[in-house]
């Protein structure tokens, strides 16, 4: 049994396309009548879609934040990736300004400094990853030999112990104020009870 061989194709002189011989002429006529080819991006388009296709791919439009003319179609890519007053964000403090003055930003914002609680040591933030990654925690005194003396989770337990009696003080200060003001009013009231009993006497003896 004999294997039926490919239908035969023309290609189409107006949109280049491959189309079964039988049908070609037919297509020819249709094609060339409704289609036209777009002289920018080479698309076949509707020719009653012709203007419509070049208005929203092709045509001009500015940039509204730095006004750059360009090409619709490249418009999202140029906002998203390289207008020079898209918003982007330090990676230092994560300020957002425009991109154009990155650069200086972080020159400046990356010399800042920063503690770090491991060491005691100041660590620009330009810095910071690389510092973090290899701090072993050693301290070191100001001409960079290790402080042995310095032991930041013994200096946090001190400082947790000094602020536990720091809130322990003002209830053991309260109750001395109060025990002084007990006292006090236990005073007037003994003065007042001696004046009434002496001048509760002296009447007595007049009569």
């Amino acid at each position: 049994m004999a294997i039926a061989s490919d239908e035969a194709t023309s290609i189409c002189s107006h949109c280049d396309r491959s189309i079964p011989s039988t049908n070609i002429d037919l297509h020819y006529v249709h094609c060339s009548r409704n289609l036209e080819r777009c002289k920018h991006c080479g698309d076949m388009v509707p020719k009653k879609h012709a203007e419509e296709h070049y208005l929203n791919t092709h045509a001009s439009v500015s940039c509204s934040l730095c006004s750059e003319t360009m090409e619709r179609e490249i418009l999202a890519v140029h906002r998203g990736e390289n207008c020079p007053q898209r918003i982007v964000t330090c990676e230092f403090c994560e300020f957002p300004l425009p991109a154009i003055d990155l650069s200086e930003h972080q020159e400046v914002c990356g010399n800042r400094t920063e503690l770090c609680h491991l060491c005691r040591r100041y660590i620009r933030l330009r810095e910071r990853n690389d510092h973090e990654a290899s701090c072993n925690g050693v301290s070191y005194n100001s001409a960079g030999v290790p402080d042995n003396t310095v032991n930041p989770s013994r200096d946090a337990r001190a400082a947790e112990r000094e602020r536990g009696r720091q809130r322990r003080r003002p209830p053991q200060e309260f109750s001395q104020r109060r025990v002084l003001f007990t006292i006090a009013i236990t005073g007037i009231a003994v003065i007042l009870g001696s004046l009434f009993f002496q001048r509760k006497t002296e009447n007595s003896e007049m009569h």
